[in-house]
């Protein structure tokens, strides 16, 4: 069983930064591919950004790119997505997920099998 808790989420002003962290359970992070999504009020789960288990490769919503970065430490079992310029189109709740394959990057959310419990970003503008 994957445990994955979120943190790092809050109140930031348009153009402003956060740090969120995701830290998991498990021995076999190393393994995971990982994933960040967010549910903006009112509107379905969506992809912001993945990570492969090595760290190698990284991919992003079109809608973050440039502006956010994934990444991971695999010595501390935490995934990390600093958001930087922050607009209020991304007041969301965060979540955090794992697909154990480790078989290749995925944007969908059916591909994940763990999922944390989430944490909320709210731009102010």
């Amino acid at each position: 069983q994957v445990q994955l808790v979120e943190s790092g989420g809050g109140l930031v002003q348009d153009g402003g930064s956060l740090r969120l962290s995701c830290a998991t359970s498990g021995r076999t992070f190393s393994s995971y591919d990982l994933g960040w999504f967010r549910q903006p009020p009112g509107k379905e789960r969506e992809f912001v950004a993945a990570i492969t288990s090595s760290g190698g490769l990284t991919t992003y919503a079109d809608s973050v790119k440039g502006r956010f970065t994934i990444s991971r430490d695999n010595a501390k079992n935490t995934v990390y997505l600093q958001m930087n310029s922050l607009k209020p189109e991304d007041t969301a709740v965060y979540y955090c997920a794992a697909d154990p394959s480790g078989s290749a990057i995925y944007t969908r959310l059916y591909h994940y099998d763990y999922w944390g419990q989430g944490t909320q970003v709210t731009v102010s503008s």
